[in-house]
């Protein structure tokens, strides 16, 4: 086959969404194994045109990067006027896998897509204007498509319920976890113990009961956080007690997760929850939400929390603490399940079954 993989959205600093790109497609090149021709394609801007080769860098990908002004107008409208199609600048493919910017035209191939969550439909409030004007449209589009992979069952329910996706159309491919992230190796010092909590700094992600929380719990452990910056309204970070870390690099995060006593994510509404698992990988109890969102990146190796109160927080703090022995086993067993490589064999599994 000859795959052309959308990752327009690596022009970006990659959250989520871009780790899980840049990911699945890693993965979907070992699983080839040199067998098919994967041609990673975006119209970029100048930026994407210097960030995206280095991302794929060591991949067994063909990049095909064009450089368009004004990038994200381009994609937007490319992708709502319908032409030209995608071969006019990829030549025949017999899959066009879009991912999270756009939903190319086609003539011909099998279409397929990547949908994460569908919070921009359930929660306007929590998504800037741009990103409901761009994930609305690329959901009515879903339809259209051959396969649509999802990081979840919960995800795949929620697709078949709300957009009306035929089910026998979707594929759960839950993400992979990267290499740097594992029990040994260089454990961060941040002049004390603490509780990590990784995220976008945005109202869905919820760090605000986590600054109750560490209040509450009177600094027995100072509370960490890493992530880019975000939108919206913020929670009140500068007191005693909490440390910003930034944008950690994966090597950086994974010292961060090694480091800590437990790893926090309050998150009110996931795909997946990519985090929940990194941690369990690197050897830290995990405290998540209690949302269904997060039950398959949980399993039985977290302990839950409401995420609306803080004194439950506090009191998980503690006990993740206390049965750290037992909570860490059970979360490098769980972590074990998720592999990129897995990714890949899934995504050519779906197309050569649709072909």
């Amino acid at each position: 086959m000859r795959i052309a993989f959308d990752v327009s959205p690596l022009s970006h600093e990659p959250t989520g969404i871009g780790n899980y790109i840049r990911g699945s497609l890693a993965g979907l090149a070992e699983a080839a194994g040199g067998d098919h021709e994967i041609v990673a394609f975006a119209p970029t801007s100048p930026e994407g045109k210097r960030r995206i080769p280095q991302l794929l860098e060591g991949m067994a990908v063909t990049q095909k990067l064009r450089l368009v002004p004004f990038a994200h107008y381009w994609r937007q409208a490319w992708s709502r006027l319908g032409r030209p199609a995608v071969e006019h600048f990829l030549g025949p493919v017999d899959v066009l896998h879009y991912t999270d910017w756009m939903f190319p035209p086609q003539r011909g191939g099998l279409r397929s897509t990547m949908i994460h969550d569908l919070v921009p439909l359930h929660h306007r409030e929590w998504v800037t204007p741009r990103t409901y004007s761009m994930h609305s449209a690329k959901y009515r589009d879903a339809g259209n498509c051959d396969t649509v992979f999802v990081n979840s069952h919960f995800t795949g329910r929620d697709v078949v319920a709300t957009l009306g996706v035929d089910p026998e159309r979707i594929h759960v491919a839950e993400p992979g976890i990267g290499a740097a992230f594992g029990p040994d190796g260089e454990r961060a010092d941040l002049g004390g113990e603490y509780v990590l909590t990784v995220a976008t700094l945005e109202p869905r992600k919820n760090l605000g009961v986590l600054v109750d929380a560490h209040r509450l719990q009177g600094g027995r452990l100072q509370l960490a956080v890493a992530g880019a910056a975000g939108w919206g309204e913020q929670p009140e970070l500068a007191a005693p007690g909490i440390v910003r870390v930034g944008r950690p690099s994966d090597d950086e995060l994974a010292a961060l997760y090694r480091g800590a006593a437990v790893v926090a994510y309050p998150s009110r509404f996931e795909g997946f929850g990519i985090p929940v698992v990194e941690a369990m990988a690197s050897g830290v109890p995990v405290v998540a939400s209690s949302h269904p969102s997060l039950d398959e990146a949980c399993g039985d190796a977290a302990l839950r929390a409401d995420p609306d109160d803080a004194e439950a927080w506090a009191a998980a703090f503690a006990a993740a603490v206390e049965q750290r022995d037992e909570l860490v086993p059970r979360g490098l067993a769980h972590a074990a399940k998720f592999t990129w490589r897995r990714v890949g064999e899934i995504m050519l599994a779906a197309w050569g079954a649709a072909s």
